[in-house]
This record gives C-alpha cells, structure tokens and sequence, in this order.
C-alpha cells in the first residue's frame, strides 16, 4: 500500500515506524507489535508518578497508532491523507465507511479536480532569448595596416543578431486552451517581427486540433491547422498544414509525421515536408536512463544530410550530460560536442563546439532556466584553426570551474542552509515534543533492556554495544560540517527479540526513543554489537530496512 506522507506529517507521527511494521503489515504483525509495546509503556507497570505519567502518553500514543492501523477505513485514509485527515470532525470529503478501494478512488478525483484548477489558472509561459555574436576578429584578424586604422590593435567582437520570443497558455476550459506567442528578431540591423494566437481542443483520449492565425512585418499574414491523432498504443501521427501571404503570393505548406514506438526505449519518425523547403526525413531516436541516441536522414531541397548524435547521462545528483554528433551534406560537415550540467534546482548549463567545413568554430553556451532558455551562439572563426578550437573547449570548462567554485556551490549551500533553518523553526514545536517523547521512552525501557541483556548474555546473543543515529560526517571534504548524532543504545537494545532485531524500511526516527536530530538533512543508523562474543559493526541508511546480526557485519580481529 502506497504512502503520501509528506515531510511534515513525519515530524508528528509515523505510526507505522511507532509499531515498527512495514507499511503492508497484515493485521498479525500489527498485533504482535502492539501487545510489545504494551508490555512495555503499560503505565500500571511503574510506580513513580512521573514515570507513570510518561508512560501512559506514549501508551495512549500507541494505542492511538494500533488503532488506527487496525481498521482497513482508517488505515486507507492515513495512507492517503495522513493523521491530518483523521483529526478533521465532520470531514466531508471522504465517507469514514467507505472502502478502502473507494477512498483512493475518490483521493483520485480530488486530485484530479485539484489539478484542473490549477490548470485553469496557469499560463505556463515560456521564452527563449537568443544573442548572435560575431567573435571572429579574435581569431581572423587582418596582418597587413591593421594596427594603422583607429582601434586596430584591439580585436572587435559585435552582437550582429538577437531573437527574442515567448509564449503563453490560456486554459478556457478542462479541453481548450487559447496560446498567444510573439517573437522578434534582428539581424545586422535589419529586423521585424510575428504574432500568433492559436486554440487547440482536445477532441478525445486519443486527439486534439489546433487552428493558428498570424500575423509579421516581414512574412505576412499566417493561417494554419494542426491534428494529432494516437493511431494505435504505440503509434501516433501528425498532420499541419498552412498559408503564408505575401507579396509574393500565397505560399502553402504542408508536414505530415507518422511515429511508432519500436520498443520500450526506441522510437521511430518518417516525416514528409512540402512547400517552400520540401523535403522527407526519416529518423530513429532511443533514449534510456544512461544514454540518448539519434540517427536521421534527409532528402531535400535545398538540405540533404545523414546525421547521428549520441549523448551520455551521468547517474549524479547533478544530472551532467555528455554529447557529440555529425552532420553530413550537401551544405558541408559539421562535428558537434559538448556538455550540460544542472547547477541549480531549476537550472541548467550547456556548452556546445561546433566544427564544420565551411561553417568554421563557433561556441554554444545555452542556459535553461525554468520554462525559459538563453541562447549565446558565438561565432568564432570562418577557417578550422586549431587555437580556436582548443580556447572555444577549454575556455568554457575553466570558467564553469571557476564559478562553480567561487559563486554556485556558496549560493547552493546557502541556499540550503536558509530552506533547513526555515524548516527547524517552522517545526521546532514538533521537535522539542519528539525530543522530550524519546527521552521519555528510554527512561521506561531502562528495565525491560536489563532483562533482555540478561537474557541475552546467558545465550551468548545479540548485545548492542553502541548506536547513534543522525547525520555522520565521513568525507574529508565536508570537516567544516558538524556531525549531528543521538545516542540510540537502548532503544534498539529494547528491540532485540530472540537474538535478532528487525527495523522496516520506514525512517527511523519515530522508532520509540528516537528523535529527528537534524530534519531536512540525510541521516543515517551506525551500530557496535556483539553476537556470539565477536564484534560487528553496520552503517545503514535512514529509510533502509535492516537485520541484524549478520556475518558481512562481523569485524575482523586483524584489522
């Protein structure tokens, strides 16, 4: 059964990690579980009244969890909605009797309601700005009477064209959207600009149809269609057709794409164009988790080109992507490679070089931000000079290095630092009473882990040494940090049943006697144990399940 507990229903209550069950326990499990931790916090067990006190909140708090647990309406809506759906009196979203099959059903339609409200107010806009620079005076520079004429000596680099466009989403209804998008554009002083405003209708599960009309100071005025239509499951098919008006007369056009699916990962295009540039391009594009692939072919006027790209994707955090293609025609060749790397949550960087016969060395720096993306083409030289291409690859590499170092990573990690700060203080409440919670249950399992040590002793089984719980500071790189750890000893000492102790895979700091330590931030489970009288030591991760004792544990005496 699926959860959607977020970060914050964890700072309250995980009962699931309470009862230390996983999250599919059947209703055995749930009442062994129980009937443990009753044994332990039943408050008729403890005579100092403060004890007694603690332990009948966290007997409450258990009992709470089990119940909950125990019946399948309420466990459905706190797997779905958590304990905030279940402290709502008279809550008239859901039935309270209904199925468990039903409230997901009806989670399901909310969510989809939810969602087309969002729509109806979204524009999802998007952009693109595009600045052309002419950079070849760095490399091309004239030998003779140069140094003569007025600023001879320094080279010249212009911006000789800019494009600018963007584009915005107006949802009229749950089927149609109105979309208007502008661009403008200019070119060693030269410049005009378009409008459009199109309306696309969904026409069913399997289709839409959008109508365009436009209008430009340099083409004219436009009106087109288009239709999409799934064919089959695995093959789809697109047809446009349009009008330019100029001057020169009208102007029709027409593109026709048919697609398939090959195979989980493989996809296959055969497109045909007719028009002012007519042409037929077939393509095959496989894309998988480590690598993108593409493979096309053109006949045309006036482009005829065989092209195949392939670019590799780095499985880090930072999303870093590596790619190169080759492109052959009638217009000449042209070698392409470059990389992309995510340095933000909603950025990310791509330079591109660009080598070709006769295009000569240009430079592609694109930064996409969001749903907008700048575009830097920088034209460096018309001849293939080796100086060119070796300033337009490393130049790049060594000023991303240097910002990275000097400006993103700080920006990053203070970034993190004030989003974790806001959290504490936003849960600061929830931490203290967890805090206080933990500390409270270990002063009650002081007994009970007497026992169970005694127990375990006499068999020669499983003893916990030491345990500690929270963020561990391993890598050399990171010593400015400071490690942020509890210790958890007698929580787990608490846990261990005839020589074994099991966690699931739910986090671990609403294990009774854990706490949060660090919220927001990754933590992790280190523990010392003695089974059999050897020593063993195990590392494991917050939200991972764990059984010990275990022989890959086991420390070797010669080391």
């Amino acid at each position: 059964m699926a959860s959607s507990l977020d970060d914050d229903e964890l700072l309250n209550d995980d009962y699931y990690s309470l009862l230390n069950v996983r999250r599919e326990a059947t209703q055995e499990e749930l009442k062994v579980a129980y009937r443990r931790l009753c044994m332990l916090y039943h408050p008729d067990k403890h005579r100092d009244p403060e004890l007694k006190r603690q332990a009948e909140q966290l007997f409450n708090l258990v009992h709470e969890a089990y119940q909950v647990l125990r019946e399948p309406q309420s466990r459905a809506i706190y797997d779905i909605y958590g304990k905030r759906g279940l402290d709502v009196d008279g809550w008239e979203v859901v039935e309270r009797k209904r199925s468990p099959a039903e409230i997901r059903e009806e989670y399901e339609r909310l969510q989809k309601e939810r969602e087309e409200r969002r729509l109806q107010q979204r524009t999802n806009p998007k952009g693109t700005i595009s600045v052309g620079v002419d950079a070849t005076d760095l490399f091309d520079q004239y030998e003779e009477d140069y140094e003569d004429m007025a600023g001879g000596g320094v080279p010249h680099v212009e911006i000789n064209k800019m494009h600018i466009s963007q584009s915005i989403e107006a949802p009229l209804s749950t089927k149609d959207t109105a979309i208007l998008s502008g661009s403008l554009s200019t070119h060693n002083g030269n410049g005009g600009g378009t409008i459009n405003l199109a309306f696309r209708r969904v026409t069913s599960a399997n289709g839409w149809g959008e109508v365009e009309v436009g209008a430009g100071d340099t083409q004219g005025p436009l009106l087109g269609m288009k239709i999409f239509r799934n064919l089959t499951s695995r093959c789809f098919a697109t047809a446009q057709c349009g009008l330019q008006f100029s001057s020169r007369g009208v102007r029709p056009g027409v593109t026709t794409l048919l697609a398939r699916h090959l195979d989980k990962n493989t996809m296959g295009y055969l497109q045909w164009r007719w028009g002012i540039q007519s042409s037929m391009n077939t393509s095959i594009v496989r894309d998988t988790k480590s690598s993108h692939f593409t493979l096309a072919m053109q006949f045309g006027i006036p482009h005829t080109f065989v092209m195949m790209s392939y670019q590799y994707k780095f499985q880090d955090d930072d999303q870093t992507k590596i790619k190169g293609s080759v492109k052959s025609g009638f217009f000449g060749t042209v070698v392409e490679y470059g990389a992309e790397r995510k340095i933000s949550r909603h950025s990310v960087l791509g330079a591109t070089v660009s080598v070709g016969v006769p295009q000569g060395v240009s430079l592609k720096i694109k930064l996409n931000r969001a749903s907008q993306t700048y575009f830097f083409p920088i034209h460096l030289t018309d001849q293939l000079l080796p100086s060119a291409v070796f300033y337009a690859t490393v130049g790049p590499l060594v000023f991303y290095l240097a910002i990275q170092q000097l400006i993103i990573r700080p920006y990053v990690r203070a970034q993190k630092e004030e989003d974790l700060d806001k959290q504490r203080e936003g849960s600061a409440s929830n931490i203290a009473r967890k805090k206080q919670e933990a500390e409270s249950a270990v002063l009650l399992m002081q007994e009970s882990v007497r026992r169970i040590i005694e127990t375990e002793e006499s068999r020669m089984g499983l003893i916990i040494l030491n345990a500690w719980y929270g963020k561990f500071v391993t890598d050399n790189s990171r010593k400015h940090e400071r490690a942020k750890v509890i210790d958890v000893t007698v929580p787990l000492q608490c846990l261990v049943k005839d020589s074994k102790l099991i966690l699931t895979e739910a986090t671990k700091s609403g294990i009774p006697g854990f706490y949060d330590p660090c919220v927001g931030e990754e933590k992790s489970l280190k523990v010392l144990y003695q089974f059999r009288g050897v020593m063993h030591q195990v590392l494991s991760g917050d939200a991972e399940p764990l059984r010990i004792p275990k022989q890959s544990h086991r420390i070797d005496a010669d080391t």
